[in-house]
């Protein structure tokens, strides 16, 4: 099985092959610097022959020599802050399956082959606190490179890196910064020695293309080259957020200039590169992957039906429903998990008195056995054909956006009218639920409210970068009423789970009273939302609406 850590490091440029360390012994909290002698490395660097890899800033490695020789795949967690994680597999000829799986969404169908080959002679030396334990690996390598593709050269440089021992402050890392800038030693400009020699060993006939780009795209370019691939764990703003989705799609569209169809385009590729980024995390059963990678894919499926104005149907719809496929199958592993928790919570808040049987035994059997069979089948539909054609018609779509005329009107314009059109649509859907008398209708209509509340609220959240605080106050207001609705459907959805665990128990001779007590509480949970909602909808009144809205 795969072997990870969290990488924390930082990259110095210096001068010269016999380059050396300057003195870190005067580092706080450093008890002594140890000379480990000099290691040779061999690494072998793999990517598409369009390096997608490279692009998303992920680094995939055969390397020889050294403690951990083998095969290294690096996902970038925040780039500002050189912090990767590093998935290990021991040394074989051929890539190993599972992280060709990790890449598989940037990789698609292309083939993986040699890019880059680098030869370092690392002089090493562990910084070690006053007991011996190793705060950080501080080595000076030579590097040389070699580009294995057609039309490539070759390249010669040192470096400086400090690597942070697992479990150590990360300020040591600016407490021997300082002591390098001191000495003259300053940060380097790459991010990665594979960035470095892929732009140092690049054919020479391409230099010329490179630097003529201009404008947008090329920003834009700049952009996606230094994107995090793997947003959801410890980024500071996780990919698929609204705040960071915002972020990308006020890059996108500029200062404001943009139409309406720049900005839903935008929002749209902002969701393509969430889902992309988020794939390695889902099959990592990262915490809160599968549920951020559903929301993007949601989102995308929700801005298609919001953006109906701008963009073609005939070329959107078949997406939608390809999303839809894809957002039900992440949907089996994510209600599996938040089931789970919402039943363990409730089980841990009874006394043990009114715990009568196996009750905590057999729930823990129930949620492992399905849980295991729905991390498979979600891990199977990323290996499918059918969710990377998703991708590829995804990348289709928004290469070629199908934009109809109305999408030339103004942002500021155009998207309140999207945002209203929304929330009528949500309260007919709430009115008719009221209207009805407790029981299953009613709990079929207050779920079918709940979709249209999100989907409503998706919408402001896009419309954020165009209209600012209005499209943030109705995304708010969508939210709360969201929330309530979303409350509901989940004590229904205890309720079914509660019913099926009841009969198990007094099948198997148990007592199922602990499972009936349990219903009654989701029963009443549910009737507190049905009273809360009338409350919570008049606050989102639609002439507080148009008024935010300026509409």
């Amino acid at each position: 099985m795969a072997e990870t850590k969290r990488e924390i490091e930082r990259k110095y440029d210096v001068d010269g092959a016999d380059a050396e360390l300057p003195d870190l012994s005067g580092v706080a909290g450093v008890g002594d610097v140890l000379d480990k002698g000099v290691v040779e490395l061999d690494a072998v660097y793999w990517d598409t022959p369009d390096q997608r890899l490279a692009a998303a800033s992920i680094t995939l490695r055969r390397r020889t020599g050294g403690a951990d020789e083998g095969w290294h795949l690096k996902l970038p967690v925040s780039l500002a802050e050189g912090v990767r994680d590093e998935v290990h597999e021991p040394l074989s000829d051929t890539v190993p399956r599972s992280l060709l799986g990790l890449v598989r969404s940037r990789v698609r169908e292309a083939d993986l082959v040699p890019v880059v080959r680098l030869l370092s002679a690392r002089k090493l030396r562990h910084l070690v606190d006053a007991k011996g334990a190793l705060l950080a690996e501080v080595s000076v390598d030579g590097v040389i490179a070699e580009r294995l593709t057609p039309g490539g050269g070759t390249a010669e440089w040192s470096e400086i890196e400090v690597e942070l021992a697992d479990g150590c402050d990360p300020a040591l890392l600016d407490k021997v910064e300082k002591k390098l800038r001191k000495a003259g030693v300053r940060r380097s400009t790459a991010s990665s020695k594979l960035a470095r020699a892929l732009k140092e060993t690049a054919p020479k006939e391409t230099a010329p293309k490179k630097a003529a780009s201009k404008g947008r795209k090329a920003k834009k370019a700049a952009a996606d080259e230094v994107r995090p691939a793997e947003g959801t764990v410890g980024a500071g703003k996780p990919a698929g957020k609204s705040e960071a989705v915002a972020e990308a799609v006020r890059e996108a569209v500029g200062d404001g200039t943009g139409t309406a169809g720049d900005h839903a385009v935008a929002y749209l590729r902002a969701q393509r590169d969430a889902i992309v980024s988020l794939d390695p995390a889902v099959r990592r059963d990262l915490p809160d992957s599968v549920h951020q990678m559903r929301v993007a894919t949601r989102r995308m499926r929700s801005a298609f039906k919001s953006y109906r104005k701008f963009l073609d149907r005939t070329a959107t719809d078949p997406v939608g429903d390809e999303l839809k496929w894809l957002a039900g199958e992440l949907g089996v592993d994510r209600d599996q998990e938040v089931l789970t928790d919402r039943l363990v919570t409730r089980v841990e808040a009874l006394p043990k008195t009114l715990l009568l049987g196996p009750v905590r035994g057999r729930l823990r059997v129930w949620s492992v056995t399905r849980r295991t069979g729905s991390r498979r089948r979600t891990v199977a539909v990323l290996d499918s054909k059918r969710y990377l054609t998703l991708l590829n018609t995804i990348d289709a779509l928004l290469a070629e956006p199908p934009l109809r005329p109305a999408a030339s009107a103004p942002p500021a314009k155009a998207l309140p009218k999207a945002l209203l059109k929304d929330y009528a649509r949500l309260a007919t859907r709430v009115e008719h639920a009221l209207a009805l008398a407790p029981g299953d209708e009613r709990d079929r209509a207050m779920h079918e409210a709940r979709k249209a509340a999100k989907r409503a609220r998706y919408a402001g959240e896009a419309a954020v970068p165009a209209l600012g605080k209005p499209a943030k106050r109705f995304a708010k207001r969508m939210k709360s009423v969201q929330s309530v609705l979303g409350g509901h459907q989940d004590s229904v959805v205890a309720r079914e789970a509660l019913r099926a665990l009841a009969i198990q128990a007094h099948l198997a001779g148990e007592t199922a009273f602990t499972w009936g007590l349990l219903y009654g509480q989701e029963e009443a949970s549910a009737a507190d939302r049905e009273r809360e909602l009338p409350g919570v909808w008049a606050e989102a009144s639609r002439r507080k609406l148009r008024a935010a809205l300026g509409s």
